[in-house]
């Protein structure tokens, strides 16, 4: 079930990466103040829409500005200029691939640890032997308990 929802939001992260590179950056100004402006909308006609201040307009553009903006108050402003607020998560890479990545650092750690107590009691384990237990461990550790190791534990 999890490999499915994986593949369909990776099939939407892939052609959301293709074009996060070709979106306009952020105008240096920010969206709010951008979009008012090229409206011909004044600070004070913003402020009458939303039902506030001109200094709220103000503190509003400084805040997306600094990227400190609630998201709320973000979709009202841009409700008041007829707009949408489209916020997206965008993975850096494939999910499947950040899951594969986790499982296979998991499996490392594990296996790398029982060759040493292995080695301790002049025992080996046989390199053959990993990809087997590496495609054993694809069935056998839950995707929900790939991220409950903290980072540090599995260096």
């Amino acid at each position: 079930m999890r490999r499915l929802a994986r593949s369909k939001l990776d099939q939407t992260g892939n052609w959301l990466r293709q074009i996060l590179p070709r979106l306009r950056p952020v105008p240096r100004g920010g969206w709010i103040a951008a979009t008012r402006d090229a409206l011909g909308m004044s600070r004070t006609e913003l402020a009458r829409r939303l039902g506030v201040q001109p200094s709220s307009v103000l503190k509003l553009e400084n805040s997306e500005r600094a990227g400190t903006v609630q998201i709320d108050t973000l979709r009202r402003a841009a409700a008041a200029m007829d707009c949408e607020v489209v916020l997206l998560v965008v993975p850096r890479q494939p999910l499947q691939t950040s899951v594969d990545q986790q499982r296979l650092k998991l499996f490392n750690a594990t296996f790398n640890r029982t060759a040493i107590h292995m080695k301790l009691e002049d025992q080996a384990v046989s390199e053959k032997l990993r990809p087997h237990l590496l495609k054993q461990a694809e069935t056998e550790i839950p995707d929900t308990a790939l991220w409950r190791i903290r980072e540090e534990d599995l260096g």
